[in-house]
């Protein structure tokens, strides 16, 4: 994946990872990817886009 556009750097997330939820040692269903979930979120909050609107594919959300 291109993470050349991500809003969060690797620095950034190398520092942001140990807080989140749902990291592979954690028990039960988790997210399959932590950090894209948070770039979607970033994208939303940039975009100004309405919560109940499906997000776009995943090319779209670095624009």
């Amino acid at each position: 994946m291109d993470t050349s556009r991500f809003v969060i750097t690797d620095h950034q997330w190398e520092k942001i990872e140990p807080h989140c939820l749902g990291r592979k040692k954690d028990p039960g269903r988790t997210g399959s990817d932590p950090r894209m979930f948070l770039e979607a979120v970033f994208w939303i909050a940039r975009t100004g886009a309405p919560w109940r609107d499906p997000l776009p594919d995943r090319a779209c959300l670095h624009a």
